[in-house]
C-alpha cells in the first residue's frame, strides 16, 4: 500500500497520482467520503493546540506532522530507519533513530502521538502500546492509520508476508514506489478486534476507532475501477481496506 512518507519511483501500474485521480472520481460517486489520510489530519488537528507536545511515531521521510509541526511547543519524529531520517522532508525538525517497543523519552512526555503505517510492521504491537501510555501524559491521545486485515486485498500483503523478496520486487513495481520503502510485514493488530484488545492490554481508551473503504488500491484502469467500487458496495462495512483509531490515556 502507498504510504505517508515513502520515496515514489517512477513507473508502476498504480502511482500515487492515478490512485488521487481515482479518489476524486469516487468523492464524485460517494458526496461526503474522505480518504483514511483526510480523515486522519482532521483528528490530529482536533487535538492540536500551541502548547501540544507531539511525536510522529515511525516518522520516515515525513507525514502528517510534517504540516504543523511548527506551529506546537515541540514536535519530533522517531524511526529505526537512518536513511528515512536524513531524508525527513521538514528541516528542522528533530527526529530520533529507534523504536516502539523502546521509546527514548521520560514519562508524559507528549499530548499526541501520531504513527502512520507502522502497526502492521511490528513483532510486538502490545510492548509498542505500552510505550505509547507511559511517554502520552493523561488525556492525551495516540492516533493510527493501518490496514485492515478483514479486507480481501490483504490477501496479497499476506504473501508478501510468507514471501518478503517477492514483495520488495512487485511492490515498487505495481505502486511506483521505491525498493528501501519496503518492510516486511506482521499484521498483529490489524483487526477491530485485535486493537480493541491490545488497547485493554495497555491501559488505553478507544477514543474512536473506525473502518475506511477506499477503492482505489487495484484501480490501474477505468474497468478495475468500476469492479473495487461494486466490491465496496457488497462488502460487509467492516472489511474496508484500512483501520484509524484514536486511543486515549485516560
Amino acid at each position: 500500500m502507498a504510504q505517508a512518507g515513502e520515496q515514489v519511483a517512477r513507473g508502476g501500474l498504480l502511482p500515487l497520482t492515478l490512485q488521487n485521480a481515482y479518489r476524486e472520481r469516487y468523492r464524485a460517486i460517494r458526496p461526503g467520503w474522505r480518504s483514511s489520510g483526510d480523515q486522519l489530519e482532521a483528528i490530529v488537528r482536533s487535538h492540536v493546540t500551541p502548547s501540544s507536545r507531539v511525536l510522529d511515531l515511525g516518522c520516515g521521510r515525513g507525514g502528517v506532522v510534517e504540516l504543523f509541526w511548527r506551529e506546537v511547543e515541540l514536535a519530533a519524529g522517531l524511526d529505526p530507519d537512518s536513511p528515512s531520517l536524513t531524508d525527513h522532508r521538514a528541516p528542522g525538525m528533530p527526529v530520533i533513530r529507534g523504536v516502539g517497543e523502546s521509546l527514548p523519552f521520560v514519562d508524559e512526555s507528549f499530548d499526541l502521538i501520531v504513527c502512520l503505517w507502522v502497526l502492521e510492521h511490528l513483532n510486538n504491537p502490545g510492548a509498542t502500546l505500552r510505550e505509547v501510555r507511559r511517554v502520552l501524559r493523561p488525556g492525551g491521545h495516540f492516533v493510527f492509520l493501518t490496514p485492515n486485515m478483514r479486507n480481501p486485498l490483504m490477501v496479497m500483503n499476506r504473501i508478501g508476508k510468507a514471501l518478503p523478496s517477492l514483495q520488495r520486487r512487485l511492490v515498487p513495481r505495481f505502486y511506483g514506489r521505491v525498493e528501501a520503502d519496503t518492510f516486511p510485514v506482521r499484521y498483529r493488530a490489524n483487526t477491530i478486534e485485535a486493537l480493541r484488545a491490545q488497547a485493554q492490554a495497555s491501559g488505553l481508551d478507544v477514543y474512536d476507532l473506525r473502518v475506511v473503504p477506499d477503492p482505489t488500491y487495484l484501480a490501474v484502469n477505468r474497468l478495475m475501477f468500476r469492479a473495487s467500487v461494486i466490491s465496496e458496495r457488497v462488502m460487509p462495512k467492516g472489511w474496508g481496506v484500512h483501520l484509524l483509531g484514536d486511543l486515549l490515556r485516560a
